[in-house]
């Protein structure tokens, strides 16, 4: 991106937080004064309870990337939160997959003030085979997207937050942490059938030997991945595990055919191994088919269970999908009960969806 767009960029990026900082300064000057907890209680709520924001599928066109600097700036001023995750296509399916798009959204992905998680989507780079999108090798996207957005491997985005990372495997949007007896795991899990689907906009009616040998590998960094956090929480006594990514495995949009799924199906396996091996609750948060949606897909008799041909199930697994595309105007705030006496008769994990003003 040339010098003059990053400094346009972010000049309006640092309008739009001055602008939320005086309506936030206006509705404090008129709003009567709040009552105020005692120190020592305002200190064990700050150490147990915790929130963090999800968003996803966006900035889909021109309107909504002139936009996104103020959505920013909205959850920069959400001082309330640890962290906000984004679960990938920071593009529409049909723009090009340009480095100046992707120097673009680095350059708004910069002007966080939180910690910024970021999982990589299907728009980015598994799709940009397509001719709208530029007809890239999506193998070479994927190789961009790690050398613009990870950069610094074991740091965040936006505000540093120390993470572990699969750069030892090449693979360093994979990344997990803890806090406060909770585990995260962010992992590179893509629609467009974890990138399985042929590249028709290079000519391809099959999957390369190439493309194979890249889902194989991601896939199986994946699955350790999944398996490392959840041992890892079993070993420590964390109270839940949390797992984010792009996909949609369990689309309740469409009837889903089996070719637009089949690659998942390791994944889901070892979704129901970890989960049901675990003594507490589970949440899956995804993006990509851009409706809210909270369900348990690897219940008993859920539908989504033969139609992989995995065993066992997982009660205790919960999915929620977050709002995208034309519906991306909403950020989910997730709250973290505090740990003990403090979320006691609370569910560990609780949600709104706020909208963007």
């Amino acid at each position: 991106m040339p010098a003059s767009q990053r400094r346009a960029r972010i000049a309006a990026v640092s309008a739009a937080l001055a602008l939320t900082a005086a309506v936030a300064t206006t509705a404090a000057a008129t709003a009567s004064p709040a009552p105020q907890p005692s120190p020592q209680h305002a200190a064990q709520a700050a150490k147990d309870a915790f929130s963090f924001a999800v968003i996803g599928d966006t900035p889909y066109g021109a309107g909504a990337l002139a936009a996104f600097p103020s959505h920013v700036a909205q959850l920069n001023a959400d001082k309330s939160l640890d962290f906000v995750v984004h679960v990938g296509d920071i593009k529409n399916g049909s723009d090009k997959c340009s480095n100046e798009y992707f120097d673009t959204i680095r350059a708004d992905f910069d002007q966080f003030t939180h910690p910024l998680i970021y999982t990589i989507g299907d728009n980015e780079w598994t799709d940009c085979h397509r001719t709208s999108n530029g007809a890239y090798n999506p193998l070479e996207r994927l190789a961009r997207l790690r050398e613009v957005f990870f950069d610094e491997p074991g740091k965040t985005l936006g505000a540093t937050m120390p993470v572990t990372s699969q750069a030892d495997l090449g693979i360093p949007e994979d990344v997990a942490f803890t806090r406060n007896r909770v585990a995260f795991a962010a992992v590179n899990v893509p629609g467009s059938n974890n990138s399985m689907l042929p590249w028709t906009g290079l000519g391809k009616t099959a999957p390369t030997p190439e493309q194979v040998a890249e889902v194989q590998h991601r896939t199986d960094a994946v699955i350790v991945e999944i398996k490392k956090t959840f041992a890892e929480a079993r070993q420590r006594n964390d109270r839940t595990v949390v797992v984010l990514q792009q996909a949609d495995m369990f689309d309740p949009t469409y009837n889903v055919p089996w070719t637009d799924i089949s690659a998942f199906t390791p994944i889901v396996q070892t979704l129901i191994d970890e989960a049901s091996a675990f003594s507490g609750d589970v949440y899956l948060f995804n993006g990509d088919s851009h409706v809210y949606n909270a369900d348990r897909p690897l219940a008993v008799g859920s539908p989504w269970l033969s139609k992989y041909g995995v065993t066992g199930s997982a009660h205790n697994l919960q999915r929620i999908t977050i709002d995208g595309s034309a519906k991306a105007t909403n950020y989910l705030r997730v709250d973290v009960a505090g740990n003990g006496s403090a979320g006691k008769d609370q569910p560990i994990l609780s949600w709104d969806r706020v909208s963007f003003k």
